[in-house]
């Protein structure tokens, strides 16, 4: 599945993810309601309430009834873990298929001078 295929929730339930592990919502941290972030990323509310139900089911966020969903303690580290084997499992192989392609070399991948364009 595509990034343009991909179901608008899983796209949300991504960018919280890459949020949490970035820090922009660190541990004990209140997430946007579903209210703000559906007016904020132009989505339907019950869209982004799909998206955070995934992040009640496995622990990741606390339910604060009057408050709102707070980042639970460790939430960082296990998306962390879960991103880099979604990514090694899912992406790697493609990326690797990719570079034997085009023929690069470690040394290319590593090196900043090469010119994108």
């Amino acid at each position: 599945m595509t990034a343009s295929t991909r179901p608008v929730y899983l796209k949300l339930r991504d960018m919280i993810a890459a949020a949490i592990i970035d820090g922009t919502y660190p541990e004990g941290a209140m997430l946007p309601s579903v209210r703000a972030l559906a007016a904020e990323q132009g989505a339907n509310p019950l869209t982004v309430a799909k998206a955070y139900q995934q992040f009640q089911l496995d622990g990741l966020v606390e339910v604060q009834r009057g408050v709102g969903m707070i980042v639970a303690p460790g939430a960082r580290e296990w998306l962390l873990a879960a991103e880099k084997k979604r990514f090694l499992q899912n992406e790697w192989p493609e990326v690797m298929a990719r570079i034997a392609r085009l023929g690069l070399r470690v040394n290319d991948l590593l090196d900043d001078s090469v010119p994108l364009a």
